[in-house]
């Protein structure tokens, strides 16, 4: 290669990188300067921040005195609550044993009842028998007498033998 042209692309490398580090130059002045303006600000709001953070400390010490207190009240709620559960269970085993000897006492006496009301229906049948053995078959037996005693003086009031026409239901069984 010819030692001219490459002496021009030679220089034309130094030239960019000379014009690079001018502007690296001024972008590093422009920092300097921004650094220095953020350094007056910061400077300036720094009385403040102090006391915010004098404040902050108060407040956060308020919060720890006021997470103590209610940490001591949340344990004794929380004792209250278990001194009442543990009362409540007691009273749930002693209405849960009530519960189950009156359940047990009803069935006794369901069962007392059910003895009591088959007694009466079986006293109760036994009175309608003799009823119907002593009072209805007597009665049946008088009234098939008296019906026996109607019909032979009924037969004997009319004389002579009944004409086929004038059979009755019972006759006609025996036709």
């Amino acid at each position: 290669m010819n030692q001219e042209l490459l002496l021009y692309v030679m220089a034309g490398f130094v030239t960019i990188s000379a014009i690079a580090m001018c502007i690296q130059a001024a972008l590093l002045f422009g920092i300097y300067k921004s650094s220095k303006a953020m350094q007056e600000h910061v400077t300036s709001i720094m009385p403040q921040t102090k006391s915010i953070l004098a404040k902050t400390e108060v407040t956060l010490d308020h919060s720890k005195r006021t997470i103590a207190e209610l940490s001591h009240k949340f344990n004794e709620i929380t004792d209250t609550a278990n001194q009442i559960m543990d009362l409540g269970k007691a009273q749930m085993l002693k209405l849960d044993a009530v519960v189950t000897d009156a359940s047990d006492r009803a069935l006794v006496q369901l069962e007392r009842a059910e003895m009591v009301v088959d007694d009466t229906v079986t006293r109760v049948h036994d009175s309608v028998a003799a009823v119907h053995s002593g009072i209805m078959k007597p009665i049946r037996e008088v009234r098939g007498v008296a019906t026996g005693v109607q019909t032979a003086i009924s037969t004997f009031m009319r004389g002579g033998r009944p004409s086929v026409a004038q059979a009755t239901q019972d006759d006609e069984m025996f036709i």
